[in-house]
């Protein structure tokens, strides 16, 4: 009988022991990442500042980042990455401090925040890759997927309480400089849990390739990085397809759904509701990911990824604040499905020697276009309309991912070696 009752542990947590500790390395930090995105802003409003200097503030955070992906790739496959992880965590909470500090104290500025949030972003650059290459290391080949999922999991979690914990921490722990010292505490969580983490090393020098590709000339581990990427073509098709993704339909969710909420529905009300039924799919996806392992696990994603571009056509549907909800809640699971079948497929397929190159390129093509896709989205949408903007949105996003999902090197890409013995 008690047994019934027990909360079921994921497998992947019970059988891998330097995954827990890697994945409660990131729990509370990812948290602690939500509510600065939410308090962030607000700091930068208590320092006098206006809308100009907040975005100021969250591009000198962003720009680091575009300009430090791909020699942060070369690096993480040249150094330890647990030592990159750890060193990007103490720069981070160092930056966190300063900021508190300031922000609790009165002395707080924007030339001081854009400073703080420069030095943020470039150790933030170094993180991303570093861990993605690290974390196929910590798990068997068999749990590779549901680790994913389950740091998946974290990031939803996260989305849907970080800006109930950056609220309450406003507004009665001593206001945005309360919660970024919150984030910095997550930091020391962190570090904690990395250091006696001991991942599975990576054999680089039993191979001639391999030596060169540790011993050899930065610019060299760079071109061999980017031919990691361009020989494989299931690589370039889905990078090619994610970053339609983020340039062109992401967008409707960034700049014109919250002013078309605005216009037709209950602006803020409408748009809380959305994005939690969005946040709710996101946990479903997650779930349905850490048991379900498809036979062709790119084939799934790529097909989850033409139902994440279908975003814009859902939001400009008109079917009111619960319709479209409900469509995001299908998005939702798309989007986390395609995400987490995307980085298993890398792990799986990617020499570890050379993973955290190859996911640079893949940071740099998604997370470096948004920029560009927010600004375009407005012109757009300024000159042709609100709902013109997201059907040409929709026609564009759905037609790349069909195309993505019809190749025949996405199609047929097996599973790795290990995993396809327990599908």
């Amino acid at each position: 009988m008690l047994t019934q009752g027990r909360v079921r542990v994921p497998a992947v947590l019970r059988d891998e022991p330097q995954y827990r500790l890697l994945f409660g390395s990131q729990v509370l930090s990812i948290l602690g990442d939500r509510v600065t995105s939410v308090a962030l802003p607000f700091a930068v409003l208590a320092t006098g500042g206006g809308v100009a200097d907040v975005a100021l503030v969250s591009a000198a955070q962003f720009v680091p980042f575009v300009v430090l992906a791909l020699p942060a790739g070369v690096w993480a496959d040249r150094l330890d990455r647990k030592r990159i992880l750890v060193a990007s965590d103490l720069v981070r909470m160092a930056c966190q401090l300063v900021a508190a500090a300031l922000l609790l104290g009165g002395g707080a500025s924007v030339p001081s925040l854009v400073a703080i949030a420069a030095a943020y972003g470039a150790a933030d650059a170094f993180f991303a890759p570093a861990f993605t290459g690290l974390l196929p290391s910590t798990v068997s080949p068999v749990n590779l997927q549901p680790a994913n999922a389950l740091r998946g999991l974290s990031f939803s979690l996260a989305n849907v309480l970080g800006p109930v914990v950056a609220g309450v921490l406003i507004a009665y722990a001593g206001g945005p400089g309360g919660a970024l010292l919150f984030d910095a505490a997550t930091f020391v969580v962190s570090v904690a849990l990395l250091l006696p983490l001991r991942p599975r090393v990576v054999q680089r020098g039993m191979h001639e390739e391999d030596l060169a590709a540790t011993t050899g000339h930065f610019w060299t581990s760079l071109r061999e990085g980017w031919s990691e990427v361009r020989s494989r073509r299931w690589v370039v098709a889905f990078l090619s397809g994610m970053s339609v993704y983020h340039v062109v339909v992401l967008p409707s969710i960034f700049v014109i759904g919250p002013v078309l909420m605005d216009r037709e529905l209950d602006g803020a009300r409408s748009w809380a509701t959305i994005s939690a039924c969005f946040g709710i799919g996101c946990l479903l996806g997650d779930l349905l990911f850490l048991r379900w392992r498809p036979r062709f696990a790119l084939r799934v994603a790529s097909l989850m990824l033409v139902g994440a571009s279908c975003q814009a056509a859902f939001i400009g549907s008109g079917l009111g604040t619960w319709g479209i909800g409900g469509l995001e809640l299908l998005a939702g699971v798309c989007v986390t499905g395609a995400f987490t079948l995307w980085e298993t497929s890398l792990g799986e397929h990617v020499p570890e020697r050379s993973l955290s190159r190859v996911s640079s390129y893949d940071y740099l093509s998604t997370a470096g276009v948004i920029p560009l896709g927010n600004l375009l989205a407005g012109l757009a949408s300024a000159a042709y309309g609100l709902h013109a903007t997201l059907l040409a949105m929709t026609v564009v996003g759905v037609g790349v991912s069909v195309v993505v999902a019809a190749a025949p090197s996405v199609r047929m890409l097996p599973r790795g070696a290990e995993t396809a013995q327990a599908v």
